[in-house]
């Protein structure tokens, strides 16, 4: 039977995806040390810089998202057309999982292919959680999308789907729409 330890290491995982950091293990008061514990016993697997995976969590479609949050640090979140895609609000199909960082966040290796970098200083009320990932609210993904160069068609498909579904108010999307007609204009 697991111990508390354990059980406490668990959980966190599960909350995100799976994966832990260090960091992560030594805000709620456990060594660090564990992870490498745990990995040599192979109950869990470093996946990245300072980023391992519990073996007994099942992988799920959002854990490439999670990683992609986790990679810079935790300071990652979820962004641009990518967000747009997990939202559902237009038929971009990004190639890239878009990562929005902060402006002063220095980058001291390699970026993985698999990642689009931004950097931007989001404001608490520009980020929520969308199945436990950090992921920017539905009008910074719009904002983002538009000023990114995202097709017209459609950023006007995920305004008018996003106040369809009552993801923003109808102020939001008239002040969308004319946003958008500026970045097209010039």
């Amino acid at each position: 039977m697991p111990g508390p330890v354990f059980t406490r290491l668990h959980d966190l995982a599960l909350e995100q995806h799976g994966f832990l950091r260090p960091s992560d293990v030594k805000r709620v008061g456990i060594d660090p040390k564990r992870l490498v514990d745990l990995e040599s016993r192979g109950q869990a697997e470093r996946v990245g810089w300072g980023i391992y995976r519990l073996n007994m969590i099942p992988h799920d479609q959002m854990e490439e998202f999670m990683l992609a949050a986790l990679w810079p640090h935790g300071r990652g979140t979820i962004s641009h057309e990518t967000a747009l895609d997990l939202y559902d609000l237009c038929d971009v199909n990004p190639h890239q999982i878009d990562v929005t960082v902060p402006r002063r966040y220095r980058i001291t290796r390699q970026v993985p292919q698999a990642y689009r970098l931004w950097k931007e200083d989001l404001a608490d009320t520009q980020v929520t959680r969308w199945q436990g990932v950090p992921i920017v609210t539905p009008q910074q993904a719009i904002l983002g999308a538009t000023d990114a160069g995202v097709r017209a068609g459609l950023i006007e498909q995920a305004i008018d789907g996003a106040r369809a579904r009552g993801m923003i108010k109808r102020t939001d999307a008239d002040n969308l729409h004319l946003h958008l007609d500026r970045v097209t204009a010039g």
